[in-house]
């Protein structure tokens, strides 16, 4: 497939969409390993949130029509009848105009009260005896029961991925254990004579391996569970052997460097000889990140991603992390940051770009200024918050334009 045969993201998506498909099995985890983790079905409150009416401060509840046109100059006298403790039922319930009890913030209120007023506005003549500078209306102060979660409800919809506060709203149902989906597990492959383990010395010429690291991070933040296959020199029965091998133990594989149609980029040859319907795409209309391959071996996908860094890490968060979205059901949402750009940019048309950028806040507005570095650089996916999208007709972006900048 000729490289310069690109496709655009849409184009490149629907290839996805039409090629692709894996359905993922489910397993049960406790509520303290599913932070991070996909639910695979609805959760359904089982009980009321509350289960009881309470009070959302501390006052006095009463029936609302005893306290009707209650003011500083005309106070209305309440028989105090007792306190509701924490955690318990109320001892007793409003059976005759006038009374009253306290209550406190998140206490039960009493049978026969309808409303609770402020104990701000409130104060005691005696031991028995409050008078009210406030009316209060029917449901003021006061929680019903399942105003916050209704029995029955859908709480927490699949595909929905668990944070601490859907975690707290489970804990509240008395639920522990949900079912999620199971992690995809994700092979990484990168390649290159020139790339050596972090850990060593580089000698002339040679660079240290990022885009595994890169990519595991990546690979980590998304759910799923990173596999690696090591670091693969420029050989074809080696990267065939490694690629082989992955496509068998993964949902998905990730070949990092040689996509391109240099003398010893094998990753097209690889992927077209392994069998299945081979190389798909090659070549997307993006920067950075053109020489993207998406090939098919066993009927998993392969993605042949850039070497450069901040190339890969795009083309992870515009094409892998939308297919990790497409498989795992997940609903998740990336809403954007609104600013002012800072600089006259010009891109050539014909390409969707992903500008990496930094956000400047002056406490009045946000100003996102473009992160730039030749192509070789490694250090602009680093310094930059996210990244602006571009489209592909358009020139670029004024001075002053208001852009939506999403997070890397």
């Amino acid at each position: 497939m000729d490289l310069f045969n690109v496709l655009t993201v849409k184009d490149t998506r629907k290839v996805i969409d039409d090629n692709f498909s894996l359905e993922l099995e489910e397993e049960t985890v406790s509520l303290l390993e599913a932070a991070g983790r996909i639910l695979s079905q609805d959760v359904v409150a089982p009980d009321n949130v509350p289960d009881f009416r309470r009070s959302t401060v501390d006052g006095y509840a009463v029936y609302s029509r005893d306290v009707y046109g209650a003011s500083d100059s005309m106070q209305s006298m309440l028989d105090l009848k007792g306190e509701v403790l924490m955690g318990c039922e109320a001892p007793g319930e409003i059976a005759m105009p006038g009374q009253c009890y306290y209550v406190p913030t998140g206490g039960m209120l009493p049978k026969g009260a309808d409303s609770v007023v402020m104990i701000e506005y409130t104060e005691k003549l005696d031991d028995s005896t409050i008078l009210a500078s406030k009316s209060a209306s029917p449901g003021e102060n006061v929680i019903e029961i399942g105003e916050d979660i209704k029995k029955g409800e859908a709480v927490i919809k699949t595909g929905t991925k668990l944070r601490a506060y859907e975690i707290g709203v489970l804990a509240s149902l008395g639920i522990t254990r949900v079912n999620v989906i199971n992690k995809p597990r994700i092979g990484i492959i990168s390649t290159g004579d020139e790339v050596v383990p972090p850990e060593e010395e580089i000698k002339p010429g040679q660079i240290r391996d990022i885009n595994t690291y890169l990519l595991y991070s990546l690979i980590e933040e998304q759910g799923c569970t990173p596999v690696k296959f090591g670091l693969i020199k420029d050989d074809y029965n080696l990267l065939k052997n490694a690629v082989d091998t992955a496509v068998k133990q993964c949902d998905i594989v990730l070949i990092s460097g040689g996509s391109s149609v240099g003398k010893k980029d094998n990753t097209v040859s690889v992927i077209d000889d392994l069998g299945d319907e081979g190389v798909l795409v090659h070549g997307i209309s993006v920067k950075p990140g053109k020489p993207t391959i998406i090939g098919k071996s066993k009927g998993k996908i392969i993605f042949g991603l850039p070497g450069h860094p901040l190339a890969c890490a795009v083309i992870f968060q515009v094409m892998v992390k939308y297919y990790i979205e497409k498989i795992t059901n997940n609903k998740e949402k990336s809403y954007p940051v609104t600013c002012t750009f800072k600089i006259n940019y010009h891109k050539a048309k014909g390409r969707e770009e992903y500008l990496p950028v930094t956000i400047e806040d002056d406490g009045q507005s946000l100003t996102a200024c473009p992160v730039f570095g030749k192509s070789g650089l490694i250090t602009g996916f680093s310094k930059a918050w996210g990244y602006i999208r571009i489209e592909r007709n358009e020139e670029g972006i004024r001075e002053g334009q208001t852009v939506s900048v999403y997070r890397f």
